[in-house]
């Protein structure tokens, strides 16, 4: 089969490699679209550790099964699917109270590093075990379903933070899950809804997407800006969607006495905190990592129109043009929305 491969940083190849086998509990997936994510372009240059050449990236994906193995129930080929980019175990501790994302044993989907290696979905096909599918609904094309993984994790984010109808947010960071974490906090009934981004670029179409003010630190005074629109409280609610120290920071700045910051980007391994700021204003800062069974309502959310994810998708292209899609990205030329291959 094709396959794109990292098989150095920043090198991308297009070239044939061995079809994967499947394992009684998997199913064989002809891969119909999976998006490039930006920790695939952080894994490009090799700057997060978690893409380690040669291997196979994606896992934003959906497809067609193929084939299933000899303990699968309740699928058959032709079914049209996606799939949570985690694997998780179903046994642990974690796994048994719920928290499949926190799974002691999980691996993620196109990510090599020192504890695994797992292929992923920049290919014509890819092994996925049973228990990890999720069926389409008629109506959510290929394309669509490539969004419920970025989708997933807003969500994930968003249910983090209790009592939020009518609350004040502030969403800093506005690539492609800061964009879906705007549409999902609306969704979820918060009250005002800030954005904070580097440049004006898009912003009218982040406030269409929910936003009631977009600042830009690049120009704006953002503390002040946030502070005039929240009666000098700062919000109830930030969301950091960078994953860099200055952002954090931010984020620490324009968040009210006794408000929460919740961690959802993960570009920067460390950062420092100013920690008397986080103590004296008595901030709550919580991770939030990937997804924990929010696919079906992700899929239900694309299928009622709740969440548009066609206004993000900037391109489509044949997975043999994916090195170019990379470069591109890379030298961030592209603006934030999202490149689906197609294999």
């Amino acid at each position: 089969m094709k396959a794109l491969v990292l098989t150095d940083y920043k090198q991308m190849s297009y070239c044939s490699v061995d079809e994967p086998e499947i394992a009684p509990n998997e199913v064989l997936i002809r891969v119909k679209s999976c998006g490039i994510c930006g920790s695939d372009i952080h894994g490009y240059d090799g700057s997060t550790g978690r893409r380690r050449p040669p291997v196979i990236m994606g896992h934003e994906a959906s497809g067609i099964i193929e084939k299933i193995g000899s303990d699968v129930k309740g699928w058959a080929p032709g079914d049209r699917v996606t799939f949570d980019s985690t694997i998780y175990c179903n046994e642990c501790a974690s796994c048994r109270k719920g928290f499949v994302n926190l799974c002691d044993n999980r691996k993620v989907i196109g990510v090599s590093c020192e504890d695994y290696r797992r292929d992923g979905a920049f290919a014509e096909y890819i092994a996925i075990p049973q228990h990890i599918l999720y069926r389409l609904p008629d109506n959510v094309t290929f394309d669509q379903a490539a969004m419920v993984e970025p989708i997933s994790v807003a969500f994930h984010a968003a249910n983090l933070a209790p009592h939020r109808l009518g609350a004040s947010a502030a969403v800093v960071g506005t690539g492609k899950i800061g964009m879906l974490l705007i549409q999902t906090l609306r969704m979820f009934g918060f009250g005002t809804i800030i954005a904070v981004k580097r440049s004006q670029n898009q912003t009218a179409l982040i406030q269409k997407l929910g936003a009631d003010y977009c600042f830009c630190t690049s120009s704006d005074d953002t503390v002040q800006c946030v502070k005039e629109v929240t009666d000098g409280q700062g919000v109830d609610f930030v969301f950091e969607a960078a994953g860099n120290e200055k952002t954090i920071n931010l984020c620490i700045e324009i968040c009210k006495r006794n408000g929460e910051i919740i961690l959802v980007g993960n570009s920067s391994p460390k950062v420092t905190l100013p920690l008397q700021a986080i103590v004296t204003k008595q901030l709550h800062l919580s991770g939030s990592c990937a997804s924990s069974g929010e696919y079906p309502a992700c899929l239900d959310a694309i299928s009622h129109g709740s969440i548009n994810v066609d206004m993000l998708i900037g391109h489509r292209a044949p997975l043999s043009e994916g090195a170019y899609w990379f470069d591109r990205l890379y030298a961030n030329h592209e603006e934030n929305l999202k490149v689906i291959l197609n294999p």
